[in-house]
């Protein structure tokens, strides 16, 4: 069997980033549909990505966004680590913006498959 080559792998590497970028579209425009209002996507701290930040009445929501084939899959992908990063993520965050400090947190996620509608689950990594 002989290694793939590095076209292969760039190729790859791109169709993974273009499904990742459409399923945070796909969530942006769910959480969008809640009411949510969008105050950031992508957002890069020195503890990692937070996919989007939504904030809704008294409440803001730092949301992973998780793209697989099947719910089930998406949802065993949140892992204890990520819910950790997102939540170190949130408080950098919210260090930056003191005016969110009165707010209810969430650490959501959004779950994205092919076919089918996103799941929104509110405060799913906060359970891990």
């Amino acid at each position: 069997m002989s290694q793939p080559r590095a076209g292969d792998r760039l190729m790859e590497r791109r169709r993974r980033l273009g499904r990742g970028r459409w399923a945070e579209l796909v969530a942006t425009m769910l959480i969008l549909a809640k009411g949510y209002r969008i105050l950031a996507r992508r957002h890069v701290t020195p503890y990692g990505e937070v996919d989007i930040i939504a904030s809704r009445r008294g409440r803001i929501a730092f949301i992973e966004v998780k793209r697989r084939a099947t719910l089930a899959d998406a949802e065993a992908a949140l892992t204890p680590a990520q819910g950790d990063r997102i939540s170190r993520a949130a408080e950098y965050w919210l260090s930056r913006h003191p005016s969110y400090l009165d707010r209810q947190i969430g650490l959501d996620a959004i779950l994205v498959t092919a076919r089918g509608w996103p799941r929104h689950i509110p405060n799913a990594l906060d359970r891990m």
